[in-house]
């Protein structure tokens, strides 16, 4: 049931601006955490501005937006969204876990849903969680379940259609199937430079909504239900 389904996604950002800010320990934590997986000559400095933002270890969390379906009185689909965001990532994921929790209790039986959200999403926050001296909540203890019994709607998952070996953008699904797409101001590539650079907090927040618009509308696509127009969507504080 689309009811069921809290729908999210999040945008990270190194935990600071540039390597050479980290202390020794980290810079070393770094290089040899990424040893494996760059090319050889990269450097390190390139490294961390590159990929940092989304390894949990080294990144943090400045939004996370949400958002559920209901029927209005006119019995048409709509969207009610609202996003969690700032500088204090311990903040932002306690303000995160009483939504979360608001929502199983209306709906014991609620899934979160999104674009990767399995490999990527959901993972961060929970890693996030614990490295900020959070309790887990029920509905992030993950670690130990078989992945059949993981119930989430990823739309990557659907769209792979059992295929592990095709990986879809967000982005480029939207255009396939003929959904309007949120790359319309900045793309994920971008974040971290709006943030540190223009620091322009309510321009990456408006873009992590704009997503979750867009993946809204890809549910809605594979339930064979029309898409939302914008009088359907509401943004809540």
């Amino acid at each position: 049931m689309l009811t069921n389904l809290l729908i999210l996604d999040i945008e990270t950002v190194p935990q600071v601006a540039r390597f050479n800010l980290l202390n020794e320990t980290w810079q070393h934590l770094w290089c040899e955490k990424i040893s494996k997986t760059v090319p050889e000559n990269t450097a390190p400095e390139d490294s961390y501005t590159q990929r940092a933002g989304i390894l949990a270890e080294f990144g943090k969390i400045i939004c996370i937006s949400t958002a559920f379906f209901y029927e209005n009185n006119q019995k048409q689909i709509c969207l009610k969204m609202k996003s969690i965001y700032g500088h204090n990532e311990k903040e932002i994921l306690t303000q995160f876990a009483a939504l979360c929790n608001k929502m199983q209790q209306h709906n014991p039986h609620f899934q979160f849903a999104g674009h990767n959200i399995k490999e990527f999403d959901i993972p961060f926050i929970g890693r996030r969680f614990l490295i900020n001296h959070l309790p887990l909540p029920t509905y992030m203890q993950l670690q130990d379940k078989r992945p059949w019994d993981v119930k989430m709607f990823d739309t990557l998952s659907w769209w792979k259609f059992g295929d592990y070996k095709n990986f879809t953008s967000l982005h480029l699904l939207a255009n396939v199937l003929d959904i309007p797409t949120s790359k319309s101001d900045i793309d994920g590539s971008m974040v971290q430079q709006v943030y540190y650079q223009e620091n322009n907090l309510p321009r990456i927040v408006n873009y992590c909504q704009r997503d979750v618009v867009v993946t809204a509308n890809i549910i809605l696509r594979f339930h064979n239900q029309e898409i939302l127009t914008e009088n359907n969507i509401t943004i809540v504080d």
